[in-house]
């Protein structure tokens, strides 16, 4: 297996563009409406599967319509889902998005069975058969424990690569982070997290931070400005391709999993950070997860005509 990744998985309603809501009861038509599978865990797999990797998740669902769909999408794109629990109490995370016609994305989520997430034995046995493990889920009750911590140590001595990402934290998340950074290679928080985590800082502080408590490599996602990146005590900065974004909804957890598949295929951090990069800009011009995505050969070539 090239990559195992847990954390929060949900089904997105995309409806495009819209850019103020009908009034009253009125109707308006609109280009497109798309569902896709989604997450910082289920959308940075089913990226990585277009782009080639033997992917697997670990999440969970509720035994309800949106569960099947999102299985069923998972599936098709081409990812591992025997370690998808399901949950017959809770309701499939979910989230509608009316995207705006420049791409950004205001959002209603449903709070729903993803964060209930747990790393069972069996699905831990199948992270230390990956080369890379994605830990998407820090702020989930479940995996905020001392055995994640336990778990995150013994896969990085099994020589796994770890690779973490960022949901929705809280100040006090800082504080469970920091238990996990000591075992994480590569961490990816965007920027709105790390106002969150440490406050109005700057950039490169915040890099140099989160590389003292423990990160070997740190990127801050930083949106239509591209990423900056802490490499090997170097900071680079990685600009954002001029582009037409259509939908902007998983260019962080593409930016992941382009990363991530730039380490698979044995490139060194920096190209292995344009390899996100390049990723990350075909998602953008598409709508849904995959957005324009086509495969690794589409982004290869477009990193060596750069």
């Amino acid at each position: 297996m090239d990559l195992a990744c847990i954390g929060l998985t949900t089904l997105d309603i995309l409806v495009r563009p819209v850019d103020a809501l009908p009034l009253l009861e009125q109707a308006e038509m609109v280009e497109d409406i798309s569902l896709a599978p989604a997450g910082t865990a289920g959308g940075t797999a089913a990226i990585a599967a277009k782009l080639g990797l033997d992917t697997a998740l670990i999440s969970a669902i509720g035994e309800d319509v949106n569960g099947r769909i999102v299985s069923l999408l998972l599936s098709d794109a081409g990812v591992d889902i025997e370690h998808l629990a399901k949950n017959p109490t809770m309701r499939t995370s979910t989230t509608v998005l009316p995207i705006r016609s420049d791409g950004e994305r205001p959002n209603f989520h449903m709070l729903g069975a993803s964060v209930m997430t747990t790393l069972t034995p069996e699905a831990l046995a199948a992270a230390r058969s990956a080369k890379v493990f994605h830990f998407a889920g820090v702020s989930f009750p479940m995996l905020s424990s001392d055995d994640t911590v336990q778990a995150l140590a013994s896969l990085q001595q099994a020589g796994v690569t770890v690779t973490c990402d960022l949901i929705a934290p809280q100040p006090n998340t800082l504080d469970v982070l920091k238990q996990f950074l000591p075992y994480i290679d590569v961490f990816m928080p965007s920027r709105a997290e790390v106002a969150v985590l440490l406050g109005d800082i700057a950039m490169q502080d915040a890099l140099r931070q989160f590389v003292t408590m423990g990160a070997k490599h740190v990127f801050i996602k930083l949106g239509a400005e591209g990423v900056i990146g802490l490499i090997d005590g170097e900071i680079t900065r990685f600009p954002a391709y001029k582009i037409t974004p259509v939908d902007t909804t998983s260019c962080g957890d593409s930016f992941c999993a382009g990363l991530i598949c730039g380490l698979v295929r044995d490139m060194n951090m920096k190209k292995a950070a344009e390899c996100g990069i390049a990723t990350a800009s075909f998602v953008a011009q598409g709508a849904g997860t995959l957005g324009a995505l086509k495969g690794i050969d589409q982004v290869l070539e477009t990193m060596e005509s750069i």
